[in-house]
């Protein structure tokens, strides 16, 4: 990734990006752990295919705006959030994930995450869910906006025998 174990940058101003013929975001912020804020409102993600642990680790991180993302054609997005701890809610109600495979680990150790909106996510190609809210701590399961049915069985399954608050 392009930023990979940039463990001590706090800033950066990604506003002039140029991101409209990139295919591949793996591991692009991977453990930016200092990172307080990131902009990414001109990042043209159309061409993405693969976020696999693209802020994988970026725990500093107290909010994080994705809402101009174009995820038509990302079919990993594996450990995409994996241990943004400091993160309390996540919008994601734009994400298009009709083409999604691989969701591992998606959102795991996001210990602060207290709303997670997944309205339009449709998983019907995912084929790996493993551990996808593993250690979400603070996430009721009132507060995961979600009409997915692979989600929702996710959380009806796996998490109420675990955390019965969830």
């Amino acid at each position: 990734g392009m930023f990979y174990y940039c463990k001590y940058l706090t800033e950066l101003n990604l506003s002039n990006f140029n991101t409209q013929n990139v295919t591949n975001m793996n591991g692009m912020f991977y453990y930016c752990a200092s990172l307080t804020e990131l902009n990414l409102s001109n990042f043209n993600t159309k061409n993405v295919t693969n976020m696999n642990r693209m802020f994988y680790d970026c725990g500093a991180l107290t909010s994080l705006n994705v809402s101009n993302f174009n995820t038509q054609n990302v079919t990993d997005m594996s450990g995409m959030f994996h241990g943004c701890e400091s993160l309390t809610s996540l919008n994601l109600s734009n994400f298009n994930t009709q083409n999604v495979t691989n969701m591992y680990e998606m959102f795991l150790k996001c210990k602060s995450l207290i709303k997670l909106n997944l309205l339009n996510f449709n998983t019907q190609n995912v084929t790996n869910m493993s551990h996808m809210f593993e250690s979400c701590k603070s996430l009721k399961r009132k507060n995961i906006i979600t009409e997915d049915e692979n989600i929702l069985n996710i959380i009806e399954n796996l998490y109420l025998k675990k955390n019965p608050n969830i």
